[in-house]
């Protein structure tokens, strides 16, 4: 989370317990891809909102910290983040790191 030393979205007090476990399966996810010096991975990390809504076509990237607007929120339309994620596949820009998406 930005400004925040390193603090995940899951340490935070407003986390969902329901969702700690799948969001420290991802954790543990990107922490294996980083350990595989062989491996050619890219790792697209969501925002904090993601619900079915509007394809766009737009979004902003970011690298390793949760992308927030001007508003406060980090969300995404999940036609979006498919557009950013088929972006990605065609184009690769994020070899061997994690990437955020948000608006």
């Amino acid at each position: 989370m930005p400004g925040t030393g390193g603090l995940t979205v899951v340490d935070t007090p407003d986390f969902p317990p329901s969702w700690r476990p799948i969001a420290l399966a991802c954790e543990a996810q990107l922490a294996a891809c980083r350990a595989a010096p062989r491996a050619d991975w890219t790792y697209l990390s969501p925002p904090a909102l993601l619900e079915p809504g509007e394809r766009t076509g737009r979004y902003r990237l970011g690298a390793d910290e949760l992308l927030v607007g001007a508003d406060g929120r980090s969300v995404i339309s999940m036609e979006d983040l498919a557009v950013a994620l088929l972006d990605e596949a065609e184009r690769p820009r994020h070899r061997r790191c994690r990437f955020t998406v948000a608006y």
